[in-house]
């Protein structure tokens, strides 16, 4: 179910449900960091990648992510650009600071697909976050020869100073100091993932607050979640919103704020900008 409703009803009723609820699990996905600023084409793309595109042709940082550059020099060139800019920057808007204004004073925990940190840096308490895909503020050995990240800072940082042409100067590609292969990001692509014990940790964390409210009165706020992975937010929030007859599903989502019918009658979709629901609210 679609949303359709009368949109200032709508947003009266999220003010009161989590005004009334025991706890507020938010669900975070790229759209939230979107409607921040956080853009990965267009503008904010030709900016400050218009040198990759006119060479290889990809359009948008997501797709240069994948792209099989001949060289390490290059790869470590975009991916230093990309994480300088998607984890070192600040973002232009303050959405995560209005969403932190609506939930400081409830029991709160977030889940989030989001790798760029804009969670931590808008003051949310880092023991309530779960990044299940990963950090860009993260390298991990590219076999993995072991189960550990590295903070990354300080070597992306000298990377994308010293960069020309494209090209990074190759005694700055990062190696495992285990084993001596490259180093690659810490994010969910596949099973080479490293899932170290701080992830662990924050994983125990979640599934505690999921247990402590299983029956509770429970808001799922979920933000900017489309189709690419709805196996780890989305999904579970609907079947965790059909199994507690106390909870309530928000989905605000331009474009994507859908509903199954079973749980219709305790949802509320606003198909609208993120940064203008809370504006609102």
């Amino acid at each position: 179910m679609s949303s359709t409703k009368n949109y200032s009803a709508e947003l009266e009723k999220i003010k009161r449900a989590i005004i009334a609820a025991d706890a507020v699990l938010i669900g975070g996905g790229a759209g939230l960091s979107t409607a921040a600023g956080f853009t990965y084409s267009g503008k904010r793309f030709k900016d400050n990648f218009a040198d990759f595109e006119k060479k290889y042709g990809f359009s948008d940082m997501y797709s240069g992510g994948f792209y099989p550059f001949s060289s390490s020099d290059e790869k470590w060139a975009f991916w230093s650009r990309n994480i300088y800019i998607n984890r070192y920057y600040d973002y232009p808007l303050p959405v995560y600071e209005k969403l932190l204004a609506l939930v400081k004073d409830k029991e709160y925990f977030v889940l989030t697909t989001n790798v760029d940190h804009c969670f931590i840096k808008s003051g949310f308490d880092k023991e309530r976050l779960f990044y299940t895909q990963g950090d860009y503020g993260l390298f991990q050995c590219s076999k993995p020869c072991h189960n550990k990240t590295y903070d990354n800072e300080t070597i992306v940082k000298e990377m994308y100073a010293k960069q020309k042409d494209m090209k990074i100067p190759s005694e700055l590609i990062p190696k495992c100091p285990v084993c001596g292969r490259e180093m690659s990001m810490n994010l969910r692509a596949d099973d080479t993932f490293v899932e170290d014990d701080g992830w662990h940790a924050a994983q125990n964390r979640y599934s505690r607050f999921i247990e402590k409210y299983a029956d509770k009165k429970i808001v799922f706020l979920e933000l900017g979640v489309g189709g690419n992975t709805p196996v780890i937010i989305k999904y579970p929030f609907w079947q965790m919103t059909f199994a507690n007859k106390n909870a309530t599903y928000i989905c605000i989502n331009y474009g994507e704020a859908v509903c199954p019918e079973q749980i219709e009658n305790r949802s509320i979709c606003i198909n609208e900008d993120i940064a203008a629901v809370l504006d609102a609210i």
